[in-house]
């Protein structure tokens, strides 16, 4: 746990010095670069990515130097050799080709290189990701560490690569870069199909961000919430046609995320208390908005759905960039150190949780063990 810890802390700590350049220029509108503000903010980009190169390697070093840290560790390994030996696997042609690759240039049962490969892939996606779209680095930074979603990556190793890549091409969506978007993700999917439902996901919330949302619309979406509670059913056979390697295995059970929903809804909540002064009038903040109203809807109706954190996590990760725009954004100073003392409680809280469950044996993401020391 004092590797988590102690890497929680030294991350946060140089994320929290960067200052968002790019951002402050562009809304700001600097005239030329020639003035003393352009090359202080010149100065401080590239001090900002001299700090973010130094996380990625941070979170990457020590993801790639796990040994045995995940329950699907030794799962993958295995996994790995059948590929290798042209037996089939459930996993999806991208991965099984990165496999297949560096298996190849490595040595057989060499795994280690298959891991490492995966974990910089994704704290890369992680941090571009926050780069790009975190107007307050340090915050969302802290958000994906407190959250759980850089450790857990540790374990479940496609969807959270994935995960990442979906983060990173949110940007895409904001942008109106459709195909660029998509290119993205059918690319993802070649690793992970699952991540194929932010596609309507993502260019819906778009949609409902940028358009004034009529009433008969609020309808229908009840009406698809009751059926999902209703012909559960159907949503598993369409569910299973694509997955049928889950049906009457330990990951179809009801899964009823207290913590998921309660998280989503202190989110909303915090949301709504400031929608019209802060959120209201940007597209980015009811796109993100949006996409944890959706999560919610999602861990609250649709528990039956098989692992439904990995539909949950493409909406609600959103949180990490939702949040701290909120909070930048409150005018009064008062009421603005008061939340983002709440809310870094709350997800210290959270994290606290996270780390005693992780010994758990449908975990295992402690003790941290390596294959330099151990």
């Amino acid at each position: 746990m004092a590797v988590y810890i102690g890497l929680f802390l030294l991350v946060v700590g140089l994320a929290l010095s960067v200052r968002n350049a790019d951002y402050v220029q562009f809304h700001i509108g600097l005239p030329t670069r020639e003035n003393k503000l352009s090359r202080t903010m010149d100065r401080q980009r590239a001090f900002n990515i001299c700090v973010a190169v130094a996380i990625f390697l941070l979170l990457a070093g020590v993801s790639a130097a796990r040994k045995a840290v995940g329950n699907d560790y030794w799962v993958y390994r295995f996994q790995f050799n059948l590929i290798m030996q042209n037996r089939h696997v459930s996993y999806e042609p991208g991965f099984n080709l990165v496999v297949w690759v560096l298996q190849s240039l490595f040595g057989y049962d060499c795994y280690f290189p298959v891991f490492a490969f995966f974990s910089m892939a994704t704290a890369f996606f992680f941090v571009k990701a926050i780069y790009d779209q975190g107007e307050w680095f340090g915050a969302t930074v802290f958000l994906l560490m407190t959250g759980g979603y850089y450790y857990s990556s540790l374990n479940s190793v496609r969807y959270y690569f994935v995960l990442a890549i979906a983060m990173y091409a949110m940007k895409y969506v904001l942008r109106k870069q459709y195909g660029v978007f998509v290119a993205w993700i059918v690319f993802a999917a070649m690793f992970h199909k699952s991540i194929l439902v932010v596609i309507p996901a993502y260019l819906v919330a778009y949609w409902l961000a940028t358009h004034e949302i009529p009433k008969f619309l609020y309808g229908i979406a009840g009406v698809f919430l009751a059926s999902l509670v209703v012909f559960k059913g159907f949503y598993r056979r369409i569910i299973f046609f694509f997955y049928p390697y889950y049906e009457g295995t330990v990951f179809d059970k009801v899964d009823f995320s207290v913590t998921n929903i309660a998280k989503c809804m202190g989110v909303l909540a915090l949301c709504l208390i400031f929608y019209k002064v802060i959120i209201k009038d940007s597209v980015p903040l009811k796109f993100y908005f949006f996409l944890n109203l959706m999560g919610l809807a999602i861990y609250t109706f649709g528990s039956f759905i098989p692992e439904v954190s990995r539909i949950g996590y493409y909406l609600i990760v959103s949180q990490i960039f939702l949040i701290p725009s909120v909070l930048m954004r409150i005018s009064h100073k008062g009421w603005r150190i008061f939340w983002t003392i709440g809310v870094a409680l709350a997800f210290l809280g959270y994290f606290g949780l996270f780390l005693h469950s992780a010994y758990s044996m449908d975990i295992r993401l402690l003790p941290y063990l390596n294959w330099i020391f151990n």
